[in-house]
């Protein structure tokens, strides 16, 4: 028991002196002075930490900021449905389903031995109504020289018969002044003579001078005769002028006439030139038709949906195949209404492809005037009472940078997620 009370008291026994009041022991004065130094440190530390997290945090919340993507998106494009423009028998195919395609390559071949006919048949009849033309353009300066010189003949004959008329009267009152002379001294000779007569009777004249009387008398009356004669001839050339004049009077009319006849064959020639023009056209639909019985890609693509085969007969409009392009291509991005504050035309975009897992350049072309739901079938009517706000989406045209799909990767209808770069 005493070696139990001895182990009791060991302890007691090392314990240290007690210190004065208010001063620390000796042994235990360097572990209280370094913890909190070790508290403020981590104190800085962790502010230091959280500062920097809190920057960090916000540069890369505006780094996101300034972004802004979908995943409503696909590559679109314009379908070339390749159709017969004439009807034809197919006589070669030379394209299949996936084969890529360049502009201007031949697809299809129609039999153009029809068509051939029918430009051959064309030119001969342009050929006709080009001679008809020309034969029609001629007649017209001939027709224009001769109606100007009948035209100036009839007036000459008008002018030389109104002339002529003249002269006729004229020499008519020649005629009858000469007829009054005439009978004026035929009157007197005959009076002489029914003198000379009673004289004779009585022996009072020679018969010599009565014969003279009588020969007066006959040659007189033969006067009066010749003068009357004169008179009648004059007076038939006065009217045979006159009926020259009407006739000259009618050719002038007539020819008067002569320019609505070169109006008519003026309207001929043109009616000439026009079959001219018609048969030229009517050649060069010959040729479109021969033309269109090869049929060509319009635009660089992958074929598809080919349905013509060799042997087969096909009308106008009847669709052969089916071209998608693989250069005029763009995304169709369906952006939330919320997303479309800061988005502006022009501004780049990178866009992700699904498919291939790369990523593509781009810029906004455009962006819809309506939202998605107003271009469906069936738009939503909100003034029925049952309205539900929901968030609309805007469809946002994206295209391509030039010169990035060498090898025609991008298709029509391939998922993608454009990443649009606001500010």
């Amino acid at each position: 028991m005493n070696e139990e009370k001895s182990v009791k008291n060991e302890p007691a026994a090392q314990e240290p002196e007690a210190t004065p009041a208010g001063k620390p022991a000796s042994g235990s004065q360097p572990a209280d002075s370094a913890r909190p130094k070790f508290d403020q440190k981590r104190k800085r530390i962790l502010l230091a930490a959280i500062v920097v997290l809190l920057v960090g945090g916000f540069f890369v919340w505006r780094y996101y900021a300034q972004f802004v993507t979908t995943d409503d998106a696909q590559i679109e494009g314009y379908l070339h449905p390749i159709s017969a423009r004439i009807s034809g028998y197919v006589t070669k195919v030379t394209v299949d389903d996936t084969q890529f395609v360049e502009k201007g390559t031949v697809l299809v071949k129609l039999d153009p031995t029809d068509y051939q006919v029918a430009v051959e048949l064309a030119k001969a009849k342009l050929a006709q109504a080009q001679a008809e033309a020309a034969a029609a353009m001629t007649g017209v300066p001939i027709v224009s020289v001769s109606t100007l010189s009948q035209v100036h003949s009839a007036e000459a004959d008008v002018q030389g018969a109104e002339a002529g008329i003249l002269a006729a009267e004229k020499r008519f009152q020649e005629a009858e002044a000469r007829l009054t002379q005439v009978e004026a001294n035929n009157v007197k000779i005959q009076d002489d003579l029914g003198r000379y007569r009673q004289l004779i009777v009585k022996r009072e004249i020679s018969r010599q001078q009565y014969d003279q009387a009588v020969a007066a008398s006959k040659a007189s009356a033969a006067a009066v005769i010749e003068a009357q004669a004169g008179v009648a001839a004059a007076d038939q050339r006065v009217t045979e002028v006159r009926s020259r004049l009407r006739q000259a009077e009618a050719e002038l009319r007539s020819a008067h006439t002569r320019p609505q006849q070169l109006q008519v064959t003026r309207a001929r020639a043109q009616a000439a030139a026009a079959a001219v023009e018609e048969a030229q056209a009517e050649l060069h639909r010959a040729e479109l038709n021969l033309e269109y019985a090869t049929i060509v890609a319009p635009a660089d693509g992958i074929v598809g949906k080919r349905t013509a085969v060799v042997g087969q007969n096909v009308s106008p409009g009847q669709t052969l195949l089916v071209i998608v392009p693989t250069r005029d291509i763009w995304v169709t991005a369906n952006f939330k209404e919320t997303e479309l504050k800061g988005m502006r035309v022009g501004q780049p975009v990178r866009i992700h492809v699904d498919a291939y897992d790369r990523d593509y350049r781009g810029k906004i072309e455009g962006i819809a005037g309506a939202t998605g739901v107003q271009f469906s079938l069936l738009p939503p009517e909100n003034a029925t009472g049952n309205y539900v706000k929901v968030v609309q989406r805007v469809p946002v045209r994206i295209v391509f940078d030039p010169g990035q799909d060498p090898g025609h990767l991008l298709q029509v209808g391939l998922s993608v997620e454009p990443r649009v770069r606001l500010h």
